[in-house]
């Protein structure tokens, strides 16, 4: 498995959604790549720290903003 394989699976791994295949082969490659390994540690971390967080709605000026914003970069008017 490529680093970018295993990347792509992280949060699949981490809410243990994989198949015991995939899971073997993820954890395969996570034993021997230090940047992967220091990846899947990262995204823990922030995984706890958000869950930590209360939720706050976002006000409608802002959440439009936001839209609009991924719109122009989706479309590449950024």
């Amino acid at each position: 498995m490529r680093c970018i394989e295993v990347v792509e699976l992280m949060t699949d791994y981490l809410e243990g959604a994989l198949s015991p295949r995939e899971r073997d082969r993820f954890e395969e490659h996570i034993a021997g790549c230090d940047g992967c390994r220091a990846y899947l540690g990262q995204l823990r971390v922030a995984l706890r720290v958000m869950s930590g967080l209360a939720a706050e709605p976002v006000p409608a000026r802002i959440q439009e903003e936001l839209v609009a914003a991924f719109r122009n970069w989706k479309s590449g008017n950024v």
